[in-house]
């Protein structure tokens, strides 16, 4: 096909070669199979978005104040995967349970930050950027990547855009594009294949364009052969983020590629919906189901590779349920590790349910200490030169 013809298609599909360059096609990302170090460990960052209520998911069933605060949203004791020390999990969560008995699973409590800001994009932004006091223009894994010598391939996504974690100052990851393959009108799976392949003449950029149409082509086949949970009708994202594709397809792919032995040390992946003010028990349940299934496959299938999995959420909710069996943007939570290398257990303070800040829990660990200990134990990174001289960090080395 000649290169006047693709530039066209280029131009009606709206890629460009600047947006190519953000975009990373999965031949590209193959190709690096095996060109890394063989000890270098990977992160997987799993988010959450909307907000997920940590009070229903690592529940202090045995602190009556939990009860009192929501006599209608409240798990019993009988209902509950316990943890010991009064606390339980969420019944939708029995692999991960499993996982905690195994030791494999560390939950650190009380994760938070200073003067905690209650809007989802502004507390997002905090997280992402590990700049609680003023959120700049960068990520804090995009810092990393800026370190690390900057190669897109070392920091991917597979969510629909870029998340601002991985935009550094002189870098920025990559997206593998993984949601619903949407071809212009006439354009088929063969033809798309045609349009990808080289044409005398042309730029790099153009081509390297041309061929992410290829890419698309092999990321939609990897995702309809990525096995299915029982929950396939993922819960849409919202205005407070997700990716269009279901959980477990995202990390089956990043299985794919961590059994592949690809470049890559760093991961993004997420699940909206968590944004539940009204009845929000049973669809936190289904949610974290997903969650449960998604991460206990991938878990058993990465084991014994170098692999640590956090999963967190911009922030928890109020302690005491509204008047709709919901509840309403909080302040701390929990964040969850596994992988090689982490000491499972219970971490970190639990926050009171009595002495609160405005009807809000006080965090009792800096979520800074967490992204220091990844930036260390994981991706063997100085964290005070990513993370703007801080120098706390959490102890969960196994």
């Amino acid at each position: 096909m000649d290169a006047i013809t693709r530039r066209r298609f280029l131009i009606a599909s709206g890629v460009t070669a600047g947006a190519a360059a953000t975009t990373l096609g999965l031949r590209e990302l193959l190709a690096t199979a095996g060109d890394r170090d063989p000890a270098a460990k990977t992160l997987v960052l799993i988010t959450l978005y909307g907000g997920n209520d940590g009070l229903n998911t690592v529940i202090p069933y045995a602190d009556p104040a939990y009860a009192t605060a929501r006599p209608d949203f409240a798990y019993q004791p009988e209902e509950l995967l316990d943890l010991g020390e009064g606390e339980a999990l969420n019944p939708g969560l029995p692999g991960l349970h499993q996982l905690f008995s195994q030791k494999r699973l560390a939950i650190v409590r009380g994760v938070g930050y200073p003067k905690p800001n209650r809007s989802h994009f502004q507390s997002m932004d905090i997280w992402q950027t590990a700049q609680p006091d003023r959120p700049g223009t960068t990520g804090w894994l995009g810092r990393w990547l800026d370190t690390a010598g900057g190669d897109p391939r070392l920091a991917v996504s597979f969510e629909p855009v870029l998340p601002p974690l991985l935009a550094g100052a002189t870098s920025a990851g990559a997206t593998v594009p993984g949601g619903e393959l949407k071809l212009p009108a006439g354009v088929t799976p063969a033809l798309l294949q045609q349009l990808g392949a080289p044409s005398a003449g042309e730029s790099p950029a153009s081509a390297r364009a041309a061929a992410c149409f290829g890419d698309l082509a092999r990321v939609r086949d990897l995702i309809s052969s990525a096995p299915l949970g029982e929950d396939d009708d993922d819960t849409p994202a919202t205005a407070t983020g997700g990716a269009a594709p279901p959980l477990d397809q995202q990390l089956a792919l990043v299985a794919r590629c961590i059994e592949a032995g690809v470049a890559t040390r760093v991961y993004s992946v997420s699940l909206g919906g968590f944004d539940l003010h009204a009845d929000g028990k049973d669809a936190q349940k289904a949610l974290l189901s997903k969650v449960d299934k998604a991460l206990t496959a991938f878990a058993g299938r990465v084991a014994g590779k170098g692999v640590v999995t956090a999963v967190y959420s911009e922030f928890g909710r109020r302690v005491h349920a509204n008047a709709s069996d919901g509840t309403d943007h909080g302040t701390a939570s929990n964040v969850f590790l596994l992988g090689d290398g982490i000491r499972g257990g219970l971490h970190g303070e639990p926050p009171s349910l009595t002495d609160l800040d405005d009807g809000d829990l006080k965090f009792t660990l800096d979520f800074r200490d967490v992204y220091a200990m990844l930036l260390a134990d994981v991706l063997g990174s100085d964290p005070e030169q990513v993370l703007d001289g801080w120098t706390g960090r959490l102890d969960v080395k196994a």
